[in-house]
């Protein structure tokens, strides 16, 4: 549709766009939301009424956000929410926290086959602690300064002052140093690795704040590796394997690898450590065998890393998964391990005490710039595991056995030991608590008293994985029918991979490979759904 062109004094509206936006369903809810429209104007002024007459050209497409775009898609799906009262800070709605919690579970289970372990380190310290590691001087403009109540009065061993000056982090590796130095550690130790998952915040220039691909607050799988100098190969390499592994699985099979090198000015550290650095990192990524380019000057101030970036709908670029190579960091806050004479690493002129070296590594980068990338990359058409809305329970009448049995239906596909009594005047008994290893599923409910076809086609319009169907000729024989169409996405192959896995009857798979379709007995279905989750496309 062409934009409307409407004059309103010296005023002129470009254009006029919107979307329909569908309101969550809570789960067991009898009621469907009412439907709203999300409007926006955009406009421009004139000096004078003759100049609102002229012809003028259509705008740019590059002003209207595409539907393609994640801010467009984000909206539609109630993902996620931005506000003036923090730029840059977005705000998640409950379906986009469950597709972030998903992407944190499914790093942890990776990092237990990477051998890292998880910790938790603070969002503020001291400004001693920033000069120590060299932010204050290299990174301070980029970094949001907080005042204190006042000193403290409290040192430790004379290293930390009582400032008042403190900053909020804008990564982690400071407080894996502190972590790191709190212990003493020998050579058999090593490697060391952390992961951290905690709030990022750095001061970025408003006018480059972007939906979720540039913010100001954001959270990264941050890891960092303290190793021995002949532990870096292979640590570099299985850095790279874990960040290869990790992106296909999402089926972003097209990446650049970058290496970037020290900057001209603005960096800590000698020379030498820096071409050390620089010559170990080529020489891993040559033994990679993958295709990568330099970028000359545009390594962190600490150290040069290999950047993985990827394309978004526009085709532009961004940074997500990085590995940085630092020799620098671990000199400054002092840290070491103790090394037997007669080990390579073994240095008599400081009695055993060796530095360790570090490694940086960040898989998904900024957890929300690869949740921007997977929302255009998907389209809103989750995979199962990841969906927030994975299933719906349609019934086909008023009729109040109907309704409980898809209340139970419900229950039993979400995993929940009871069925929820919304419609009771008393509250239910608690029940009994969840193991935290308990697999749970999202499965909504329509109840409401509208026709069967048009409450199939909101929920595909929602874009539900899965649309069970539960009628009175369900009563009988305690069945559900199943249409499996926003799962496959029209592969006539995963369809009949789907129906092949699957305890149900009466199966049918249309000839275009677009509908699939079956019956399965309700209390089958959680068991199927089990399966189904541990299929990552």
């Amino acid at each position: 549709m062409r934009p409307l062109n409407v004059v309103v004094r010296a005023w002129r509206s470009l254009s006029i766009q919107s979307t329909a936006h569908r309101g969550p369903r809570q789960r067991f809810n009898h009621d469907t939301l009412p439907n709203s429209v999300i409007r926006s104007c955009s406009s421009a002024t004139a000096s004078k009424a003759a100049e609102l007459a002229s012809p003028r050209s259509e705008p740019s497409s590059a002003t209207i956000t595409p539907a393609s775009d994640h801010r467009t898609i984000g909206i539609a799906q109630d993902l996620f929410a931005t506000s003036l009262y923090s730029p840059g800070s977005p705000l998640f709605r409950p379906n986009g926290t469950h597709i972030l919690n998903k992407l944190i579970s499914f790093l942890r289970a990776q990092y237990k086959q990477y051998g890292f372990r998880e910790v938790l380190t603070p969002t503020i310290y001291k400004q001693s602690l920033w000069e120590v590691s060299g932010h204050w001087q290299n990174y301070k403009d980029d970094m949001y300064e907080v005042r204190g109540r006042g000193a403290t009065g409290e040192t430790a061993d004379g290293e930390i002052g009582d400032d008042e000056s403190y900053g909020l982090k804008p990564m982690n590796c400071p407080g894996h140093c502190l972590l790191f130095k709190s212990q003493k550690w020998s050579y058999r130790d090593l490697p060391v690795r952390y992961a951290d998952f905690s709030p990022l915040h750095r001061n970025e220039v408003s006018g480059s704040l972007s939906g979720l691909t540039r913010v100001r607050r954001f959270h990264q799988d941050d890891g960092h590796i303290f190793c021995r100098p002949q532990q870096i190969g292979k640590e570099i390499q299985l850095a790279l394997n874990f960040t290869d592994t990790v992106i296909k699985t999402f089926g972003l099979e097209e990446y650049r690898l970058v290496l970037s090198t020290r900057p001209e000015k603005d960096f800590i550290g000698s020379l030498e450590r820096w071409d050390a650095a620089e010559s170990q990192l080529k020489t891993a990524l040559e033994k990679s065998g993958r295709r990568w380019e330099i970028n000359e000057g545009d390594g962190a101030f600490y150290g040069p890393k290999i950047d993985f970036q990827l394309q978004d709908s526009d085709g532009k670029f961004h940074q997500l998964s990085t590995i940085q190579l630092d020799m620098n960091l671990p000199q400054r806050f002092g840290l070491q391990y103790m090394v037997p004479e007669g080990e390579e690493d073994y240095d008599a002129a400081t009695s055993g005490k060796v530095v360790p070296v570090m490694i940086h590594r960040a898989i998904f980068g900024s957890l929300e710039r690869f949740f921007a990338l997977l929302i255009e990359h998907y389209n809103g058409r989750w995979p199962f595991w990841l969906s927030p809305r994975q299933g719906i329970i349609l019934t086909v009448n008023q009729d109040d056995n109907v309704l409980k049995a898809a209340e139970r239906a419900a229950a039993k596909m979400c995993g929940y030991q009871q069925v929820p009594s919304h419609g009771a005047q008393e509250v239910d008994a608690p029940p009994e608590p969840l193991s935290p290893l308990q697999a749970t599923f999202h499965i909504d409910v329509d109840k409401s008293a509208r026709s069967l076809s048009k409450k199939i086609r909101e929920a595909q319009l929602m874009k539900y994985n899965l649309i069970f169907v539960i009628g009175p000729k369900n009563l009988a024989d305690g069945s559900v029918d199943v249409d499996l169409t926003g799962q496959i996405l029209g592969k006539k192959d995963v369809a009949k991979s789907l129906l092949d896995d699957a305890p149900g009857w009466d199966a049918n798979i249309s000839a275009n490979g677009r509908t699939a379709k079956m019956k399965m007995k309700v209390d089958d279905v959680y068991d199927w759904l089990l399966r189904l989750e541990k299929q990552f496309h």
